[in-house]
């Protein structure tokens, strides 16, 4: 037996007495809210990385990139180091110098997006000194509909950037093809809808430029990371100089010279025939993933399939369990033409039922059901909103979004989840309702 078969069948032994199946016990195991779900294979892939010696972005994490972009339908992938710099550089993208002055995101700009959701979505407009325009959601499906996204408007309005909340799509073609008559960018964070499809196509794919992450919680992981797509070229070059330092350069990780002309350039006013390795366009970060990460996720890229399906036959199971609580409880919805691969099991609290969240929250997690708010609730009222007083609009009002703070939370559907768990989720929720 060669050392690296013996490498091999050392992880697999270590696997199996490191992380044994274990059995549910109702009220004493956990159900959870998320997790990552993994066998010997990731953890082969990553100690293969390790023994390249390479570590930073390499071959591992080309590959990963093609995977990802056929899987989405979009022609290219840049991976990150999480989420939320995916979004940071997919909004900054869209300021670039390199973009026609008529097409660049200006200071002042205005840019539609919703309150109800994560901060990292929002925050990007904000940092590059943009105008974020709150809009409202609609309850059951959590997200915003045209005509709200419509009545935000102005002649400030430059760009569109909105979540699948949860996984659930929105009218991602009908708002796609708004933006474009109306020459808006549309950015799709499509970090928690990975798998999700609307007209049986891909969302991420809908936007000018989507974004994915792979933090543990979400449809794969790579510990950390995440990914922008996009299939401008010209976009792609932006985010990748932006990623990699801001560097004008588009030489990959460890590779000299890919343009033949590396000390025949003159830009800005730098002398001629400065090294084009350290000559720098854009005002960029080292936002980028390691190879072993990379590995990680080709790992885990194999099974997404077998994940998403698990996830549509959590969600049809746990609903059946809390159908029978609807006078009590909104249970989410989706579009006819949606097909989503759910990241979470969404519940409004309905009004005058008597219910108090706080209450039903303690309850579930006294039972070991593991919960979650939607993220901010309401992101104007979060303290780093209100103490730091930022710029932002509210189109019209945002009854929903503060409906939500107040009266809803989502429970785990994710592959760890099983029907004893979710049998027992639906048992929890009828003794609380019947008190």
């Amino acid at each position: 037996m060669s050392l690296n078969e013996k490498i091999i069948q050392g992880i697999s032994e270590e696997y199996q007495i490191k992380f044994p199946a274990k059995k549910f016990i109702p009220g004493q195991s956990a159900v959870p809210i998320s997790g990552k779900v993994f066998d010997e294979k990731e953890l082969i892939f990553m100690t293969e990385a390790v023994m390249e010696g390479w570590w930073t972005e390499g071959k591992y994490s080309e590959q990963l990139e093609l995977k990802i972009a056929s899987y989405i339908g979009i022609k290219h992938c840049t991976l990150v180091n999480s989420g939320s710099s995916a979004n940071l550089l997919a909004l900054t993208a869209l300021t670039s110098v390199k973009l026609p002055v008529e097409k660049r995101l200006k200071p002042g700009d205005e840019v539609i997006t919703v309150a109800a959701g994560f901060p990292t979505t929002v925050n990007p407009i904000i940092q590059n000194n943009l105008i974020p325009v709150f809009v409202d959601v609609e309850l059951g499906s959590y997200n915003p509909n045209l005509e709200l996204i419509k009545k935000a408007v102005s002649e400030k309005t430059r760009a569109v950037i909105i979540a699948h909340t949860l996984g659930n799509p929105y009218k991602v073609d009908e708002i796609a093809e708004f933006c474009r008559e109306k020459g808006f960018w549309l950015i799709e964070d499509n970090c928690d809808a990975l798998g999700s499809e609307y007209k049986n196509k891909k969302t991420g794919s809908f936007g000018h430029i989507s974004t994915l992450s792979f933090y543990p919680a979400h449809h794969i992981t790579t510990a950390e990371g995440g990914a922008v797509l996009t299939d401008d070229t010209l976009l792609n070059k932006i985010v990748r100089s932006l990623r990699d330092w801001g560097r004008d350069c588009w030489c990959p990780t460890g590779k000299d010279d890919t343009c033949k002309n590396r000390f025949n350039w003159q830009l800005g006013d730098l002398p001629f025939g400065y090294d084009h390795k350290y000559i720098y366009s854009e005002l960029g970060y080292n936002l980028k993933m390691t190879d072993i990460q990379a590995a990680l996720g080709l790992a885990q890229v194999e099974k997404l399939d077998s994940f998403v399906n698990k996830r549509k036959e959590n969600f049809k199971l746990l609903n059946e369990q809390l159908k029978k609580f609807e006078n009590h409880l909104i249970l989410p919805e989706c579009l006819p033409e949606a097909d989503p691969s759910w990241f979470g099991f969404l519940i409004s609290i309905k009004e005058n039922s008597g219910i108090n969240r706080t209450e039903l929250l303690k309850y579930l997690n006294d039972k070991k059901i593991g919960t979650r708010l939607l993220f901010a609730g309401n992101i104007i009222k979060q303290p780093y909103f209100v103490e730091n007083k930022y710029s932002y609009k509210v189109a019209g009002d945002l009854k929903n979004t503060d409906y939500i703070m107040n009266n809803s939370f989502w429970i785990g559907l994710g592959p760890l989840v099983n029907r004893e768990m979710i049998e027992y989720v639906g048992q929890v929720f009828g003794e609380f309702i019947n008190k």
